[in-house]
Parts: C-alpha cells; sequence; structure tokens
C-alpha cells in the first residue's frame, strides 16, 4: 500500500460544494414546477429549451446537447411523447434519423417555465455583485473546460 497521504478536505474542495449547490437547485426548481401545477422534470424541461432554441433537432443532436446518453434520451423523449410535449418524425431523406419537434402543448408548457425559471435566478444571484457574477461563471467555464479539454485524461 502506498504511504502516500490520502487526506482530502472536502470543505476546501470545489466538487462537493458545486455538487451541493446542483441538489438544492434541483430540489428548488422540481418543488417549484409543481407547485405552478406543471408536470415537468428538469430534464424534460432542458429538452424542451433545447427546442425551443431549435425545433427540430435530430435526436442524436439533441442526446449530445443535454449531455445525455441515446438511450437515456430515447426514454426521456417517449415519457414526453405520452405527454404530447414533443413529437418526433423520420428525416424524409434518411430515416434512421429521427427529428423532433415542439408540440403546441410542449411550446405552452415551456411558456409557463419561464417565470418559474427567472424567481429561481433572482433567488441564485441575491446578493451576487456584477462582478462576484461574471467572476463566478468565468470560474465555472474554467472547471468545465478542464473536464472537456482533450489534455485531460484520468
Amino acid at each position: 500500500m502506498d504511504s502516500e497521504d490520502t487526506t482530502i478536505d472536502f470543505e476546501k474542495s470545489v466538487g462537493p460544494w458545486l455538487g451541493k449547490t446542483m441538489k438544492i437547485m434541483d430540489y428548488y426548481l422540481q418543488e417549484a414546477l409543481q407547485r405552478e401545477g406543471l408536470d415537468l422534470s428538469k430534464e424534460q424541461m432542458i429538452v424542451l429549451k433545447k427546442l425551443h432554441d431549435k425545433d427540430g433537432l435530430h435526436q442524436n443532436e439533441l442526446a449530445f446537447l443535454t449531455l445525455r446518453n441515446k438511450s437515456s434520451l430515447t426514454r426521456l423523449l417517449v415519457k414526453m411523447e405520452r405527454k404530447d410535449y414533443i413529437r418526433r418524425e423520420q428525416h424524409a431523406d434518411d430515416r434512421r434519423i429521427n427529428q423532433v419537434f415542439l408540440t403546441d402543448l410542449g411550446r405552452s408548457v415551456f411558456k409557463d417555465t419561464r417565470p418559474v425559471i427567472k424567481t429561481l435566478m433572482t433567488i441564485m444571484e441575491k446578493d451576487l455583485s456584477a462582478e462576484e457574477k461574471d467572476g463566478l461563471i468565468n470560474i465555472l467555464r474554467k472547471i468545465q473546460y478542464n473536464f472537456t479539454s482533450k489534455e485531460t485524461s484520468l
């Protein structure tokens, strides 16, 4: 066994603070969506947002944009189809490709999430100066880059 010290001070590490913050945000968001009568998960809301930005995305592209693997996205889309939030259509030129579109109900539900998201952002950014907010965004970008850069390998 290696004699190297393996003690980790989690209170001074960024990871646990990011993780705990995300869990708190996820919990608050889910509670707020339910309170507003929106039958929607965070993951479904993200899909609605991506389709709102660019309707008709290919399913594989949507998986990439939402950071989901193809099979978990398929399961999520099946649930969303049952709720009539989205519809999938085979691409006219390549039947192997599915395009995903918002339905009228999906557009309406997405619109109804806007006040919930605005409130969440207001709470999250309370007491942060513009400089602190910009600094935090820059730090998070650096952390994301650290995980996605080609130099990073485990």
